[in-house]
C-alpha cells in the first residue's frame, strides 16, 4: 500500500473498517492527528500487560497476536488492534508482534479527544465503527467458547467481513 514513507491518503484509510461512512474530507482531517510507524520482524508493537493508548491500523505486513506466550491468531493488512485498551483503559490483553516488515497508522487516545472536541459527528461514527469491530470479535470468541472449539492459530479473515 505504501510506495514510500509518506503519510497515506483518505482513500486508503477508507478501506479500514473504523473509517466506514466517513467522507474523505473528514478522514483527511483525522489523518493530521495520526502517525505512521514501521516495525521489523520480531518487534513487539504492544506488550501484554503494559499500557497502550493507541489504535493501530495495519497498512502493510502481518502481525501475530500473542497471549501468555502463545500465538492466538495473525492479523493482516486492513485489520486494527489496540482498540480494547483505548476503550477500557486497562493494560494490554495481548502482545502484538511483527511477523514481517510492518507499517501501521496509529491514533492516540489524546487525538481521539481532539476529534471529540472539534468534530462530534466524526467521533460518533468512529466509535460506532469501533463498537462494530469489537462486537464482531466478541461474537467469534463466543462461538469458539460455546462450540468448544480450540484453535492453535486463526487466520486474520476470522475477524473481518471478507
Amino acid at each position: 500500500m505504501f510506495e514510500d514513507d509518506a503519510m497515506t491518503d483518505a482513500k486508503t484509510m477508507q478501506k479500514c473498517s473504523l473509517f466506514g461512512g466517513l467522507p474523505e474530507e473528514q478522514i483527511e482531517n483525522i489523518l493530521l492527528l495520526m502517525n505512521m510507524e514501521t516495525f521489523k520482524p520480531g518487534d513487539n508493537i504492544i506488550i501484554e500487560g503494559t499500557p497502550n493508548d493507541k489504535i493501530f491500523f495495519l497498512m502493510e505486513g502481518r502481525v501475530s497476536v500473542i497471549r501468555k506466550e502463545k500465538i492466538i491468531y495473525d492479523l493482516t493488512e486492513g485489520n486494527t488492534f489496540g482498540e480494547m485498551e483505548v476503550l477500557d483503559i486497562m493494560p494490554s490483553a495481548a502482545t502484538i508482534r511483527a511477523v514481517n516488515d510492518v507499517k501501521v497508522m496509529s491514533i492516540s487516545n489524546r487525538s481521539l479527544r481532539v476529534i471529540y472536541n472539534h468534530d462530534l459527528k466524526s467521533f460518533t461514527l468512529l466509535l460506532m465503527n469501533l463498537a462494530r469491530d469489537v462486537s464482531r470479535r466478541l461474537r467469534v470468541a463466543n462461538e469458539i467458547i460455546i462450540d468448544g472449539k480450540i484453535f492453535d492459530s486463526y487466520s486474520s479473515n476470522i475477524f473481518t467481513q471478507d
